[in-house]
Order: C-alpha cells, then sequence, then structure tokens
C-alpha cells in the first residue's frame, strides 16, 4: 500500500465530527440597540425618520380613515391599488367619503398599463411583511396581486405595516419570517427613498424609484396614548 492510499485510508476511517453550530441569535443580539418592545418601536422609527420617512400612527381598526384624511389633505390625483384585502379597504373607505382621487386597480400584466403606470400615476398603497429596527427597514414580499413594480413606480409610496412584525435585527427577521422557507423571486428592503449622492456627492431623492416614502404604523391595541408618546419621543 502506498502511502498515498495509507493517508486517505485513515481519512476514511477516522470519526466523523461535525463543527458546532454558532449561536447566530445571540451573536445579533450582542449589537443590537433595542431591548424591549418600546425600544425597539423607538429606535425603528428614529432610523427611518432619519431617512426622510414620515410615519402615521394607526390602529387595525382606523388605518383606512387616517389613509383617507391623509390622502384629501395630500389631493393626490391618482393613487395605484391592489386587489388585495388591504387595497380593497383602502379603495371603499377612499370611495365611501367620496375623495377626488382616481383610483386604479393594478390588476393587468405591466405590460398593457405600462404606459399609464409610468406617466399618470402619484402615489401607490402596498403591505409590508415585516420590518428591522437596527436599520430603520421595511421589508416587503412581492408576489403576483402585489408585485415589486408597485413600490418603485409610483413618486410617493405609501406603505402599509403591522408594527407586530418588527424585529430588532436582520438575523431575527429572516429566522422568525421563516425567509428560508417560502422565499418569493425577490424581497425588498426598503430603508427611506430613492436616493442618490453619485453626481458631485450631492443628495437627490427619486433617483430609482420613489422620491417620498409615508409609512402607515398599525399599532397593537396594548399601545395607549401614553406610550405612544415614548415611542415618538
Amino acid at each position: 500500500m502506498s502511502a498515498r492510499e495509507q493517508i486517505l485510508g485513515k481519512l476514511r476511517a477516522a470519526p466523523t465530527q461535525s463543527a458546532p453550530r454558532p449561536d447566530l441569535s445571540a451573536h445579533y443580539q450582542r449589537f443590537s440597540p433595542v431591548r424591549n418592545e418600546i425600544d425597539t418601536l423607538r429606535h425603528w422609527a428614529r432610523m427611518m425618520r432619519a431617512a426622510k420617512t414620515e410615519i402615521i400612527w394607526v390602529s387595525e381598526n382606523n388605518w383606512s380613515q387616517c389613509l383617507v384624511s391623509w390622502v384629501a389633505a395630500r389631493r393626490l390625483g391618482t393613487l395605484l391599488l391592489s386587489d388585495t384585502t388591504h387595497g380593497a379597504s383602502a379603495r371603499a373607505a377612499l370611495q365611501e367619503q367620496g375623495v377626488a382621487t382616481r383610483l386604479i386597480r393594478f390588476n393587468l400584466p405591466i405590460e398593457a398599463c405600462k404606459q399609464e403606470l409610468f406617466t399618470q400615476v402619484d402615489a401607490s398603497l402596498t403591505s409590508v411583511r415585516c420590518a428591522i429596527a437596527a436599520t430603520g427597514t421595511l421589508v416587503l414580499w412581492p408576489d403576483s396581486a402585489e408585485p415589486r413594480s408597485m413600490s418603485l413606480i409610483a413618486p410617493l409610496h405609501l406603505a402599509l405595516f403591522d408594527t407586530r412584525t418588527l424585529y430588532p435585527d436582520f438575523y431575527s427577521a429572516m429566522s422568525r419570517e421563516h425567509w428560508s422557507e417560502r422565499m418569493p423571486s425577490n424581497a425588498l428592503l426598503i430603508s427611506g427613498p430613492s436616493k442618490t449622492a453619485d453626481i458631485q456627492l450631492t443628495l437627490a431623492y427619486g433617483a430609482h424609484g420613489p422620491r417620498e416614502l409615508v409609512v402607515f404604523a398599525q399599532l397593537p391595541p396594548h399601545i395607549d396614548a401614553n406610550t405612544l408618546e415614548e415611542i415618538r419621543a
């Protein structure tokens, strides 16, 4: 038996040992700037506002009426809505209140309505899968009913976010939302409006997507007015 065969034989006969799996959750928690629910909400809001994002605090029961009031005050010409549950709720509330904004349904292939979408839409409303407090980030989970183009085409992006799906860090969001089991073709991580400083280091908004981002952040029922003031601080 050659030396090579002896070495390979010893390697094959040696017991296999799996490397210890690192505790990634504990690793990220060490660097997390948040420790509890209120702290998490406050930090997320600060990070998003720092990136020129407007946050409107709402509840499960009043978010559609808050949206109606905001759209009416803004006097939007057109609003793009999907045929999802939240899209239908927003459409019904706006029509019931007689808001003059023209409502466009996203129910056709983009090739069939490209001209209208790129030239006539002032704003669009999408849902949010979850969010990340550490970086002030929204996570969108596009599908056929609400594709990624809905959050990219309009100059104003309105996002409906249930804050019960706010996580302290990126790893927590991935693991607790089970990303590895059912990823879409693409996931969107949004930390403020589209912006660039490529030209002479001058910050410009709306370079590759919306110039404005407004988040309707839906708080759980146990958050009262006093606690909300703590979050806003």
